[in-house]
């Protein structure tokens, strides 16, 4: 359900070893997760899933923690072992967000729970405008509310279980669907269909053209009726002239509507 999830499985996939089977999962949305794998109750997280941790260990998180990377740790009642994930900027993400200023998008703001120095080595590739790093779920709900009491409506883009709360609480939601969590997809306003980040700005564009013509079909649609409502008052308008009007004014709409067929799939 996580993206880390589904990074350590296909790291562990690629060095040839052998993933067990695991039961009663539970969930812990921006802590961690934990399963009973060979009759074991084991956790694996952020390490403030294991509380207080020893002088060396912490050190060694924090030392992960300063080179950029965010640190999984994995165990029952303590720490048994851990991972350190480095996110890899997808070729296409900046080139989306500069694609996305480009169009007017006032401000880009990255919200994520990763550690700050992880967070602020992505956002600084990405040339985003602020970056929120370490948050739990609700703490993105909370966001998500500052930014749009202070700069208006805001689109959310997501596709972990922890960003399903945010997706529901921004102005638009908007899922990744080719990744995305079942939780993250249900609580979106908007599904793209792949990973391609650059479907983001076209799908707003395309809204933009939508809206365009929807404004001249309203506008067209009423010129017509209300010249046929003037000329129905000062005389007799002819059935005939009355029906190719209306209908011919729907035909018109129609195929001005269907313009949006000829762009470029999103």
């Amino acid at each position: 359900e996580h993206p880390l999830a589904r990074a350590i499985v296909a790291g562990a996939r690629e060095r040839g070893l052998s993933i067990p089977e695991s039961s009663d999962f539970e969930a812990m949305p921006g802590a961690g997760a934990a399963a009973t794998v060979a009759g074991r109750r084991l956790r694996i997280g952020r390490p403030t899933l294991f509380g207080e941790l020893e002088p060396a260990l912490a050190e060694q998180v924090a030392a992960e923690e300063r080179a950029g990377r965010t640190v999984v740790l994995l165990g029952d009642e303590r720490p048994l072992g851990l991972l350190a994930v480095a996110d890899t900027v997808r070729p296409e993400a900046a080139e989306a967000i500069a694609q996305l200023k480009a169009a007017g998008i006032e401000r880009v703001v990255l919200l994520t729970g990763d550690n700050r120095r992880a967070a602020e080595a992505i956002g600084g590739v990405l040339g985003v405008d602020e970056v929120r790093a370490g948050l739990l779920p609700h703490e993105k709900v909370e966001a998500i509310r500052e930014l749009q009491e202070r700069y208006g409506p805001v689109a959310m883009v997501g596709d972990g279980v922890n960003d399903a709360p945010a997706l529901a609480t921004a102005a638009l939601g908007v899922a990744m669907g080719a990744a995305g969590a079942d939780v993250a997809l249900e609580s979106a306003d908007v599904l793209l269909m792949g990973d391609d980040l650059r479907r983001l700005p076209r799908t707003f564009g395309l809204a933009r053209r939508a809206r365009t013509i929807v404004r001249q079909n309203l506008v067209f649609a009423s010129a017509v009726m209300a010249t046929l409502v003037a000329v129905a008052l000062f005389g007799a308008v002819p059935l005939p002239l009355g029906v190719v009007g209306h209908e011919g004014s729907t035909l018109i709409v129609v195929a001005n509507s269907l313009r949006l067929l000829r762009r470029t799939a999103v």
